[in-house]
């Protein structure tokens, strides 16, 4: 089994995270998305998407981060329940969750990411104040809803055991710290959750998979000295039109 990722995503880094902290064989296919791989001719022939994570598993190949996450759950005996529960109210639980974080949470962290990493590189100056602003009250509004909604008093989304639903959620919070946006300050409850879930999945893997992350001004400088990339710029300037 191959799963084409890079883990400077959020959602590869859930997929990620989850195969290796259960034991899940596979083969990690790097797609190096600030260099533009994901528009090439041979990634394109595994996914016309042109996005990552994907999966394939021999000719089944499987695109959207959450649908890899229950495939994997599903498809491992090894796996268990709490997870992906088998109990119905549960299960619900975590699609509730999983369903309301891609125009919410994912999009407000991602946003804060793309106008400090991505922006200047597109459009060839810092991103404007005002903007910047929105996309942090827009993300504060989102960790309020992570907190009050679904985390509320609990140690986890779902209850007292790590499920998918957690795994989903702890990449989207740490994207902006990859910019020096600290969204745990003044937050001990939402710290506390993060840290349960990095000892639950490996402190050690955690870390290392958000190790390309942390380096984002790296990340910035390999993408304003490559030629390719430059070829690109028009694509990723759509992001902010």
């Amino acid at each position: 089994m191959e799963i084409y990722l890079d883990l400077i995503s959020p959602p590869c880094r859930a997929v990620y995270l989850f195969a290796k902290a259960l034991g899940i064989p596979f083969e990690f296919k790097s797609v190096e998305l600030t260099a533009g791989q994901q528009y090439s001719e041979d990634f394109e022939r595994i996914s016309i998407v042109r996005k990552v994570p994907v999966l394939k598993d021999g000719s089944f190949i499987l695109t959207e981060s959450t649908a890899i996450l229950k495939f994997l759950a599903q498809r491992f005996s090894a796996v268990a329940d709490h997870w992906f529960p088998a109990d119905l109210q549960q299960q619900a639980r975590v699609n509730e969750y999983l369903s309301w974080q891609h125009l919410n949470l994912r999009a407000h962290c991602s946003k804060v990411f793309l106008l400090r990493a991505l922006f200047p590189f597109a459009m060839g100056c810092e991103a404007p104040k005002e903007k910047v602003d929105f996309a942090l009250e827009d993300m504060k509004q989102s960790l309020d809803m992570l907190e009050q909604k679904f985390l509320q008093s609990k140690p986890f989304i779902v209850g007292n055991k790590i499920s998918l639903a957690d795994v989903g959620a702890v990449v989207e919070v740490m994207q902006p710290l990859g910019v020096g946006v600290d969204v745990f300050e003044g937050r001990p409850a939402l710290l506390a959750w993060r840290n349960r879930v990095k000892k639950e999945l490996g402190e050690k893997l955690f870390e290392q998979a958000h190790e390309h992350l942390m380096d984002a001004s790296r990340m910035q400088q390999k993408m304003q000295n490559s030629s390719e990339l430059e070829k690109l710029k028009s694509k990723f300037q759509r992001l902010f039109r």
